[in-house]
């Protein structure tokens, strides 16, 4: 995929979209590094890591767009390809603390000391080189939504079977990761992170790098998304959405596509769970949980289905949201405030909040012409014709 394919199909709003990110890609990390902690616009450290974990939310929230969006497909379970990519990056950064642990083995991580394990189980091989993670990070959840889109396109299931069948994936994943003898650190996760790629994960400037990173990863996503839907691919995978059966009637081979979209969106799933686990510090079974993936939608259905800068939007908007509410008196009632504000945003806003702006900016921009030649035409003393009586 060169880079004209990548740019050639952005209009005016991606292309605003895209600047911005790339500027608080940039500012951000330079106001926290250079400015002193007591300047005004001096970011703290705190806050790069808070809209870091922002980013990486838009980037998923970017993967179920294009999957539901422009393919109709909706997936209750990429909360799974999320916390899998996540916890590929979190077996790194684990065999990179080596006897800096408490138990202070050079080679298993403290919770395998804990658990009485005599060597690192064989999945563990390779994680303690970077390359071999980052591949991981790809492979594993591109792997699991081949194999599961596979099965699953081809029996045709669609529609609320298919969601609810992904949901059950996520559940059974929570289910496993849970178990302390699958590997994975149990109920507890993978934290205490030292090191990535030499540098301390605490420091100002790998979070401010990492941040940096996370807008890079959404541009490129974004990106890849445009690429895909603003082709002969996204034409098709429009005409699947909206009418799969008359598609496939036609000759082409409707499950090729949704399975190669479906890889696709994992696999940046994938992306934003690595991105986030060294900016949070922690990776555990919580992030399998099916409420995660249902979050997910709600993030793309406030911001706009079939936008694409309307999810990442919805994804900003709906964690900051959550991050005020939580932290004051009415951290027990976020949860009736979500579910509140889906049914508001269904009802009000089914196009969701870019959706409903482009709507009412193309509905504007009709009118105006139409008001531009009336006033023209009364100035010339034109009139409109009326019918004889």
């Amino acid at each position: 995929m060169t880079p004209h394919m990548l740019t050639r199909s952005l209009d005016r709003s991606a292309t605003i979209f895209l600047l911005v990110v790339a500027a608080l890609g940039v500012l951000i990390p330079l106001s926290n590094l250079l400015l002193p902690a007591g300047s005004f616009l001096q970011v703290p450290t705190y806050l790069v890591a808070l809209w870091g974990k922002y980013v990486c939310y838009a980037i998923l929230a970017l993967a179920i767009d294009l999957i539901w969006g422009y393919c109709g497909i909706l997936s209750l379970g990429h909360g799974a390809f999320f916390a899998l990519g996540g916890y590929a990056m979190g077996m790194y950064l684990m065999r990179q603390i080596g006897t800096r642990g408490v138990y202070g083995n050079p080679i298993l991580p403290d919770f395998m000391v804990f658990l009485n394990y005599s060597k690192l189980p064989w999945y563990w091989y390779g994680f303690d080189m970077f390359w071999f993670a980052a591949l991981m990070v790809l492979v594993v959840p591109g792997l699991l939504a081949f194999c599961f889109g596979w099965l699953a396109f081809r029996s045709r299931v669609t529609g609320v079977y298919l969601s609810i069948i992904t949901q059950a994936m996520t559940y059974a994943l929570l289910l496993a990761f849970f178990r302390n003898d699958f590997g994975f650190g149990g109920n507890n996760g993978l934290t205490d992170f030292k090191d990535i790629l030499g540098f301390n994960v605490q420091a100002e400037g790998t979070r401010a790098a990492l941040f940096a990173l996370s807008c890079l990863a959404l541009i490129l996503g974004f990106l890849v998304c445009r690429a895909i839907v603003s082709s002969k691919l996204g034409k098709v995978l429009i005409a699947v959405r909206d009418a799969e059966s008359r598609t496939r009637f036609l000759g082409y081979r409707v499950e090729s596509y949704k399975l190669f979209v479906f890889t696709v969106s994992a696999c940046m799933a994938g992306v934003a769970g690595a991105l986030y686990v060294p900016q949070v510090g922690i990776i555990n079974p919580s992030e399998f949980a099916p409420g995660n993936s249902i979050e997910a939608v709600i993030w793309v259905a406030v911001g706009g289905r079939g936008t694409l800068v309307g999810a990442a939007l919805g994804a900003v908007v709906v964690n900051y949201a959550k991050t005020f509410f939580t932290s004051g008196m009415l951290a027990p009632y976020w949860l009736f405030m979500l579910g509140a504000l889906f049914i508001l945003v269904t009802l009000l806003l089914p196009k969701g909040i870019v959706g409903t702006f482009n709507t009412w900016w193309d509905a504007s921009k009709e009118k105006r012409p139409a008001a531009t030649t009336a006033s023209a035409a009364a100035e010339d003393g034109v009139t409109e014709p009326k019918m004889a009586e």
